[in-house]
């Protein structure tokens, strides 16, 4: 199964709280309470995603963390790839020669696509649409004529 790890799970949900008061700098006690989470758990997210120049944070009595830039700017590729590194499907996704039949593989290029393909969706997916309620899902018409014998 293909999921992203917890703490990209949590990271989303930091920068949801974050996304939902913009003008506000928010400590790790005040995000963690605020998310449902544990200080440590959002301190440990916070690190990398200010590295990932999604979150800055400042010092001092009234210090805390705030988006780096507005939730419409920033996408859950960047999100991903902040906590857990480059999106790859596979590992010859990202970095040839990492594979002993990479030089015989009929595969390589369709799990190349396939990367390419996710990497997309979650790109096109931002910040702040995750703040949106979700959209209740389309109802699929089925054609249920049966062949004519």
């Amino acid at each position: 199964m293909l999921r992203v790890t917890k703490l990209t799970d949590y990271a989303t949900v930091v920068l949801t709280v974050l996304a939902a008061r913009p003008d506000a700098v928010l400590s790790a006690p005040e995000l963690a309470e605020q998310a449902g989470l544990e200080v440590p758990t959002v301190a440990k997210v916070l690190k990398p995603l200010a590295a990932a120049g999604l979150v800055e944070g400042f010092r001092g009595a009234n210090g805390g963390y705030r988006l780096a830039r507005p939730a419409a700017a920033i996408s859950l590729v960047e999100i991903v790839e902040a906590m857990e590194g480059p999106l790859a499907m596979t590992e010859c996704s990202v970095h040839e020669g990492q594979c002993g039949i990479e030089h015989s593989c009929g595969v390589r290029a369709n799990w190349r696509r396939i990367n390419d393909v996710v990497a997309e969706a979650l790109g096109s997916v931002t910040l702040a649409q995750m703040l949106q309620p979700p959209r209740p899902p389309a109802r699929a018409r089925i054609d249920a004529r049966l062949a004519q014998a």
